[in-house]
């Protein structure tokens, strides 16, 4: 792997490892001024232009709300279409984590994810990300109880 190759992967991990270690600085590095942010194929609507602190708002409603989340990606295909412009695609499966009194403790998500980058001075960051949907299981409620947790004030508990 070249050394561009590695600095667009860690690009787009830390949007991931950024977000489970809700290092919401992190996150935001990874992101252009503006993205084509895309996750229709789990969330319905239409790809949406969003800055990136629209991204965390949204992401900051939700994931605080679990105890744990725990983004893997793998398999990346990197391809440099040119010196300041690049696509990564990888496999990803999110496990979210937020224990219940009647179990069901974890709602999981599998998919792939491409990405399209801008190199801007010696960094690259992600203009474009689309999630494609494989398939969910689990508690699909929780996501709900955990944006319910955040807007009690109980993130995490």
């Amino acid at each position: 792997m070249t050394e561009n190759n590695l600095t667009i992967t860690k690009a787009v991990t830390d949007i991931f490892v950024g977000a489970d270690e809700r290092d919401w600085a992190r996150v935001k590095r990874s992101f252009a001024s503006q993205v084509l942010l895309d996750y229709t194929s789990l969330a319905g609507g239409q790809p949406t232009m969003l800055t990136p602190d629209q991204i965390l708002a949204a992401w900051q409603g939700v994931l605080p709300g679990f105890v744990h989340t725990h983004h893997q990606l793998g398999n990346f295909e990197v391809q440099e279409l040119s010196a300041q412009e690049a696509t990564a695609f990888c496999y990803g499966t999110a496990t979210h984590y937020l224990p219940q009194p009647s179990g069901g403790n974890i709602w999981t998500v599998v998919g792939t994810y491409t990405a399209h980058l801008l190199r801007l001075g010696t960094e690259w960051q992600v203009d474009q990300l689309k999630f494609t949907l494989k398939y969910q299981d689990g508690n699909l409620t929780l996501p709900g109880l955990a944006a319910e947790q955040v807007k009690n004030g109980a993130a995490g508990a």
